[in-house]
């Protein structure tokens, strides 16, 4: 059966034929980094969970991509984000929508999975429980 386990990471559901050659290139380099971040840890034996968070994270952490830090803006030109995780062993999930001041939106939908009684916060509520995770 292998290695036991497999993984995969996507830019994206669309691609825009407008971005510059330059650019989709430097989203391929990204790309491959947090598949070689990705390895590195399924590798070492870490959790797939963990695996996927700190991906993910790396994702969100660069401007390339619409997520986290690279986030499209809303009509008001302002940053509503969204986010879930998935823990399939334990059948658990999370996940956040409409928040504008976190700057991992995974790992908050990590901690709704993990740290409330809920499956999904948004707006209001999903900042609420950022809040209450920073102190």
């Amino acid at each position: 059966m292998g290695r036991g386990w497999a993984i995969a990471v996507h830019g994206g559901a669309g691609v825009d034929p407008n971005v510059p050659l330059h650019r989709q290139e430097e989203a391929k380099l990204l790309l491959a980094r947090c598949l070689n971040l990705g390895v590195s840890a399924l590798r070492s034996s870490l959790p797939a969970i963990d695996v996927v968070e700190l991906v993910v994270r790396e994702l969100e952490s660069d401007p390339l991509f619409n997520s986290g830090r690279g986030s499209a803006l809303t009509e008001k030109g302002t940053v509503e984000m969204e986010a879930s995780i998935m823990d399939g062993p334990r059948r658990k999930c999370g996940a956040v929508s409409g928040v504008t001041t976190v700057k991992n939106p995974v790992s908050l939908a990590r901690l709704v999975m993990e740290k409330s009684p809920h499956s999904y916060l948004a707006f209001a509520g999903a900042e609420e429980l950022a809040r209450q995770q920073v102190r």
